[in-house]
């Protein structure tokens, strides 16, 4: 989904409301609350570190992890270039992770070796 587009707006417009823009500030808003976000995931991915080790039978430090990972590149360009970066350089990273979770952060599919 295109930033500064959220889900809602199909169904608004299905609805015969118009699609005015928020403005400046409805913009400014937007931009406060998605760096909230991405924090959040950069404080859920620190926390979920901590909590691994104090837990080791159970694993949740790992869903506290993901749940960070995605906000964090869901909302942030530069935690979602960060991902990238390791991405490409630990190829077998990609490989272990789902597809379900590369479609929720990066909003594509995996790559495949014949891709590449």
């Amino acid at each position: 989904m295109p930033d500064g587009q959220s889900p809602f707006d199909k169904e608004r417009l299905k609805n015969g409301a118009s699609a005015a823009p928020l403005g400046a500030v409805g913009a400014g808003v937007r931009t406060l609350v998605r760096q909230a976000f991405a924090l959040l995931g950069l404080l859920l991915i620190g926390i979920s570190i901590p909590i691994a080790f104090v837990t080791p039978f159970l694993p949740i430090g790992l869903p506290i992890g993901i749940l960070g990972v995605v906000l964090l590149g869901r909302n942030s360009l530069w935690g979602r270039n960060w991902m990238e970066g390791i991405l490409a350089k630990h190829p077998r990273v990609e490989r272990m992770a789902p597809n379900w979770l590369m479609k929720a952060v990066f909003g594509r599919e995996k790559f495949s070796r014949e891709n590449q």
